[in-house]
């Protein structure tokens, strides 16, 4: 929805099922329009956080369906103003772990799939809104050894921004890339994003497009899974000129491991997704365990137990910590806290809870739209202690 400061909030719809474009739509009109009705008054305008596989961005992208879509958002007063270009494959009820970073953006296939969406995007953004995409950052740390490869992901983003800002220029809008980082991805922490963006400046032909076009998009779950401070971080990503090109308001699992929790946590581990965790002992030391299955398995050989693990699980934002199970929802609220003091540091927020199918019984409201609805108005009740969730109806 569009809020004040020229600001826009949604929900991505990642959470549902979509691996074509078949299946992404009947997830608009079963699940959206009701989270619609109940969040959003019917005369102001209803944002979507799309999220496309490459397969339905393909199946979209024909002239026919695309109009169809239009008319359908016209007629149900809704936009696009952001698409999730994360996972490009299949992502509910398979294994996706850590195939979700593949294909990389090492390869022509992501670069050539990223294009895609903005084409879509370009073509579905309201007048005067800017326009997002979120994608994998670079890729999966193991996935990298050379520096080759590395060099093969920065001549693709600057392709990609080079296609960004000529789209930009044709439809007479703003449009921009954010990598998203994330534990233990090619790019997991503030600094790693800072050092690459020193070398894609360098190797790029025009850095003013790079600041332009290329950004973060920052996930309040995974930098806290970092043990990150948020003002610190956001302010180094402006100090160095890099644009915010979207933040995702999430919350990941914050617990002391003692052996009754570590119980607890079994519930947690799935056969779908990766759920990374970052372990600090007493004497502030960070290890990293790609999954939390593997963190367990370590924590009995453990002599002395960790201080605190946060574990890459995304959590319901109206979730209350139960004491023994908490959340990095401070986190959240510290970066929501840097956007009250100066709203032009991103426009555009979107909550993406997307372990809905995986989350354990406890957790979970009677259904996916009552989760999305008490989600929703958790972020609006956060943002108006903030100042920042006035409606504001274009004209």
């Amino acid at each position: 929805m569009r809020l004040a400061h020229d600001s826009h909030l949604a929900y991505c719809t990642n959470i549902h099922r979509g691996e074509d474009w078949k299946e992404t739509f009947a997830g608009l009109e079963r699940y959206t329009l009701e989270v619609r009705q109940q969040v959003c008054p019917a005369d102001s305008p209803y944002a979507i956080g799309l999220r496309l596989s490459a397969k339905a961005a393909k199946e979209l992208s024909d002239p026919t369906t695309l109009l169809q879509f239009q008319r359908w958002l016209e007629k149900h007063n809704c936009y696009v103003f952001t698409i999730n270009g994360f996972p490009y494959g299949s992502f509910h009820d398979t294994r996706v772990k850590e195939q979700v970073y593949a294909p990389d953006w090492q390869t022509t296939e992501r670069l050539h799939y990223t294009n895609q969406l903005f084409e879509i995007l370009a073509q579905l953004l309201p007048s005067g809104v800017s326009g997002s995409v979120s994608t994998v950052p670079c890729s999966f740390k193991d996935f990298i050894d050379n520096s080759a490869q590395v060099d093969a992901i920065r001549k693709n983003l600057i392709s990609c921004v080079d296609h960004i800002a000529k789209l930009s220029e044709r439809h007479g809008c703003d449009l921009h890339l954010g990598l998203e980082p994330e534990p233990l991805g090619f790019l997991e922490t503030t600094e790693e994003a800072l050092n690459f963006f020193e070398t894609i400046h360098r190797a790029a032909p025009n850095s003013d497009l790079i600041r332009q076009h290329l950004g973060i998009n920052y996930d309040t779950c995974h930098m806290a899974i970092q043990y990150e401070e948020p003002r610190v971080s956001l302010n180094l990503l402006r100090a160095h000129d890099i644009r915010l090109s979207k933040l995702h308001l999430s919350s990941a699992l914050k617990v002391k491991p003692t052996p009754t929790v570590q119980t607890r946590l079994a519930d947690f581990i799935d056969t779908v997704y990766l759920h990374q965790v970052v372990a600090r002992s007493s004497d502030g030391n960070l290890t990293r365990y790609t999954d939390l299955d593997q963190a367990l398995d370590s924590a009995r050989d453990q002599t002395e137990a960790d201080e605190e693990w946060r574990i890459h699980f995304h959590v319901p934002l109206h979730t209350k910590p139960d004491g023994e199970l908490r959340t990095t929802k401070d986190h959240l609220l510290g970066v929501l806290d840097a956007l009250a003091e100066d709203p032009s540091m991103c426009s555009h927020l979107e909550f993406e809870t997307y372990t809905w199918e995986v989350l354990p019984a406890a957790m979970k409201t009677p259904n996916v739209v009552s989760q999305l609805t008490a989600e929703y108005d958790w972020c609006l009740n956060a943002l108006a202690e903030r100042g920042l969730n006035q409606y504001s109806i274009p004209e």
